[in-house]
């Protein structure tokens, strides 16, 4: 084939650049059979439940589409489907897999050669090319079309997640299913209401006419924002405890950045109107947290692209109209935390929300509000206002158009759910002791200030992770030793009485400051952690006097240390503890020396348990990135991600090592991350005798549930299966069937 290179880079492009599924379909069929020079192409997509259907074709009989359906291993295509393998074959007739399809008019083509699509160890279908004279197809033809269909999947595979369950449908209410990632889990139904507010990403450049004029627009759009931001604190504060404010707070300290307003003045000035001169200012801003490979920091961009799209609203002065009569699914590329408030709780039930992670504000507040919601879905095509949706926040997806049979089926899921959690109510003020009499101690895991006191109102018994980065993303220079304390002593003080464990600032590698400014080739495995820090004393010392300085009179600080890997990183970190006690109580500071620990993230840190013993007071297993350094990858890699797996047998060994090495040299150990609120994880962990796990709030009831009516012995016995397990798989199964047995079903998902 000639320029066969140029073809596939033409193909692929033109295909993804296609607005809808069914035009990408029908334009792959046709390229590809005017680029091979055949008389047929045709494309069978995959469904979820193994069933293959004639999507598209150029040269057979167009009413087949649709209506030709294939089950894995039947006929040639369903063959290609099970194998994962090609077939190229002279006469397809005479293969022991043929089968006829009338309604096709394929009989008078001979020669046959089909293709599986597979994206990340998914089929996603099977493309397919006949020639009516009877012959092998060339090498060359064979690995262009597997080529192409392996550029194709990707693109092929995105799309099938998003829009299209039947693909053939001329309705445009047929039921479709949207995959995206969980925000805050729960159940709702309703219907879209979509925020009309333009991207202010999508703004171009344009010449301003009359700059003083230009500039005092600017300043107008920032006070109608700083009003609608003091209104929506007014009108949740009854809905959320007094910390939400903090994040209302952010958004004004963004509003008010000297550094910002002078950065759209200067845009202005130089000859841009206010929307491109905004544009531009807020780009830059939201760059600095939208390169970080750090999933808590990078989310700190949408708050930013939340605020522009805010300014950029009131610039132009539109509005969306509200329907006051039914359950409103609040959709958006952006969702504010001002957006929220505009609407009242008892219509608002979930939201939906094209951009964004599970720990973006947006995420956190639909936490702290029991809202379900669902992240980074991506753009979802032919998304309308007023369209019926169900929400599922527990697979991070959302149903549009849904089937009755479907929404009565997801409405006694949600009373389900509802009953649940009135049933937990009274387990808030109870302790997670096993029938047996294991105690395993419960904490919140924390970083925003609306994380705060929703832990305590579901009965944390402290604070197991605070994440002290934010204070210096959201600041134009290093917060000062003052700064610090007011923000620590407000943690502190709200959980008095109870542990409260402040990690030391994790910042390094690419997740940059805005004020200090350093790249490096490979971050993860770079200056970052204890190592950033200790190199740079002054500001570790400044935030050790902080932490300090907030337990005065409460004695509830315990000091954590992220990305230990070496002995002389914590010796270094002890004399630097000592000097500061020792300086603050020579300017006469009550203060005590705190206990201490390390997160075991770290690999290395294992085999160097006994080293730091003597050391430490306590460690925290980092679970989230421990399996990602255990397993290799990185899981905001959408090529990786589907591989991260906590029950991945290496991990679970892994914990079960650190968990017993602990024991031994008499170090107290918990865990934190996405681990410590896997219902299926925890009956593991369980087994392992852990002596205290840290989540988010939300989950705090669930898990304490599960502990106090599953015996440990039983969790023992289920540990050491799953330890003789080669899978994930297997391990996730085993677990499962524990929860059911125990009458724990209700958190299987």
């Amino acid at each position: 084939m000639n320029n066969s290179l140029s073809l596939l880079k033409k193909i692929v492009q033109e295909a993804a650049s296609l607005a809808s599924p069914s035009k990408q379909m029908v334009y792959i069929v046709s390229a590809v059979r005017a680029a091979m020079q055949v008389s047929v192409c045709s494309l069978f997509i995959a469904d979820e439940t193994n069933v293959l259907t004639l999507t598209a074709t150029d040269g057979l009989d167009p009413a087949a589409v649709g209506k030709v359906k294939l089950t894995y291993g039947e006929g040639l295509v369903g063959t290609i489907a099970r194998n994962s393998h090609p077939l190229n074959i002279e006469d397809a007739s005479k293969h022991p897999g043929y089968r006829y399809f009338p309604e096709t008019q394929e009989e008078q083509y001979q020669a046959f050669l089909g293709v599986p699509l597979v994206h990340l160890r998914r089929l996603v279908g099977v493309l397919v090319v006949q020639e009516s004279q009877r012959r092998k197809f060339t090498d060359d033809e064979e690995a262009f079309l597997l080529t192409i269909a392996a550029q194709l999947a990707a693109t092929l595979s995105l799309d099938q997640s998003h829009s299209w369950v039947d693909m053939t449908a001329q309705d445009n209410q047929s039921m479709q299913r949207v995959l995206g990632v969980k925000g805050a889990i729960g159940i709702a139904s309703g219907v879209i209401h979509l925020l009309s507010e333009d991207s202010l990403e999508q703004v171009a450049d344009q010449e301003c006419k009359n700059i003083d004029a230009e500039i005092d627009k600017f300043h107008t759009a920032l006070q109608q924002c700083q009003y609608e931001i003091d209104q929506g604190s007014l009108a949740l504060k009854d809905s959320l405890s007094g910390d939400i404010a903090t994040i209302f707070t952010a958004y004004k300290m963004l509003l008010e950045s000297k550094e910002l307003i002078d950065d759209v003045e200067r845009g202005i000035r130089q000859g841009n109107w206010a929307q491109g001169a905004l544009r531009a200012a807020i780009s830059q801003y939201a760059d600095l947290f939208g390169n970080m490979e750090d999933p808590y920091l990078r989310s700190r961009s949408e708050d930013v692209w939340n605020i522009g799209n805010k300014l950029h609203s009131k610039l132009h002065g539109r509005k969306t109209a509200v329907s006051q009569d039914q359950n409103l699914i609040l959709a958006g590329d952006l969702i504010s935390i001002t957006d929220i408030a505009r609407y009242k709780r008892e219509q608002l039930v979930g939201i939906l929300c094209q951009t964004g992670s599970s720990l973006s504000h947006t995420a956190v507040l639909a936490n702290a509000l029991g809202l379900p919601a669902v992240m980074g879905t991506g753009k979802i095509k032919n998304l309308q206002q007023g369209i019926p949706a169900i929400l599922d926040g527990y697979q991070g997806q959302v149903i549009l158009y849904p089937s009755q049979e479907v929404l009565s089926e997801y409405q006694k899921l949600a009373s389900r759910e509802k009953n649940l959690f009135t049933e937990l109510e009274g387990l808030k003020e109870q302790p997670a002791i096993t029938p047996d009499g294991h105690r395993v101690h419960l904490y919140a895991n924390t970083g925003l200030m609306a994380d705060i006191s929703p832990g305590l109102k579901r009965g944390a018994e402290g604070i197991g992770l605070y994440r002290s980065e934010i204070p210096f993303m959201i600041h134009e220079n290093f917060p000062t030793e003052e700064e610090q304390r007011l923000i620590y002593r407000h943690v502190l003080n709200t959980y008095e009485g109870k542990p409260v464990t402040l990690r030391t600032l994790d910042i390094g590698g690419d997740k940059a400051l805005p004020y200090f400014h350093f790249s490096e080739e490979n971050s993860y495995l770079g200056w970052r952690g204890i190592r950033f820090t200790l190199d740079n004393r002054p500001i570790f010392m400044t935030q050790i006097r902080a932490m300090l300085r907030a337990s005065e009179g409460l004695d509830n600080l315990h000091i954590l240390l992220p990305m230990v890997s070496r002995v002389d990183e914590l010796d270094a970190f002890n004399l630097l503890l000592e000097d500061a006690c020792t300086q603050l109580k020579l300017e006469g500071y009550q203060v005590k020396r705190p206990p201490v620990g390390i997160m075991v993230e770290v690999p290395a840190a294992v085999n160097l348990l006994p080293f730091f013993a003597s050391r430490i007071n306590f460690i925290s297993i980092g679970s989230n990135d421990l399996t990602q350094y255990l397993l290799a990858l990185d899981r905001n890699n959408s090529r990786v991600s589907h591989l991260f797996d906590n029950l991945h047998p290496a991990v679970l060994q892994e914990i079960y090592r650190i968990v017993q090495l602990c024991r031994t040299i008499h170090l107290p150990v918990s865990l934190c991350g996405e681990m410590a609120a896997d219902p299926l994880a925890v009956i593991l962990l369980l087994g392992m005798k852990i002596e205290a796990l840290s989540m988010s709030a939300y989950n705090l009831s669930k898990v304490k549930w599960l502990i106090r009516t599953m015996p440990v012995k039983v969790a023992e016995e289920t540990l050491q299966k799953a330890l003789t397990m080669e899978s994930e798989v297997q391990i996730r199964e085993l677990t499962k069937g524990v929860l059911i047995k125990h009458k724990l079903g209700k958190l299987v998902h």
